[in-house]
């Protein structure tokens, strides 16, 4: 691979996990509102949570790393980067939702399109990408996973 390639993929990897931690910086999390939330028992930690989204950026734009040093922006990959910035836009909208709105049932209701768009890019990037569709695999598992909590959340707030 030429050194272009490589610096071209490490930047993609870069900018994508700064615009996924962005929400961090935009919708900051009210840990005392969160933590007046009845919650169930088998919620994470606060902490945990945080360190699993971090994994997951990690493993998002390294998954945009690799389509874009196999393809760049070509049109083979244009349903890759498409259903990327769909998904990217849901998974910002939660934590608005969720800690500027304070709005615990469209945070979930956003949730679920947040798992459903991680389904579709990493069946898009299966067709693709094969070692990037498995880096998405935890973020679908996860996402679903979390969809479940903000329901059960939401459910035992309202």
């Amino acid at each position: 691979m030429k050194k272009e390639k490589i610096v071209a993929a490490v930047i993609v990897f870069l900018v994508t996990y700064a615009l996924f931690s962005l929400a961090g910086v935009l919708f900051p999390v009210d840990r005392e509102w969160y933590e007046s939330l009845n919650k169930p028992d088998w919620t994470p930690s606060g902490r945990l949570i945080g360190t699993i989204w971090s994994v997951l950026f990690a493993f998002i734009s390294l998954a945009a790393a690799l389509v874009y040093a196999t393809y760049d922006l070509r049109k083979a990959a244009a349903p890759f980067w498409i259903m990327l910035i769909i998904n990217y836009l849901f998974n910002q909208a939660f934590s608005y939702f969720q800690f500027t709105e304070k709005n615990v049932l469209a945070a979930s209701a956003d949730s679920f399109f947040v798992a459903l768009t991680a389904l579709a890019l990493a069946l898009i990037t299966l067709r693709i990408h094969k070692r990037a569709a498995l880096l998405l695999v935890p973020y679908v598992l996860w996402s679903f996973f979390a969809t479940y909590l903000a329901f059960a959340i939401y459910g035992m707030n309202h």
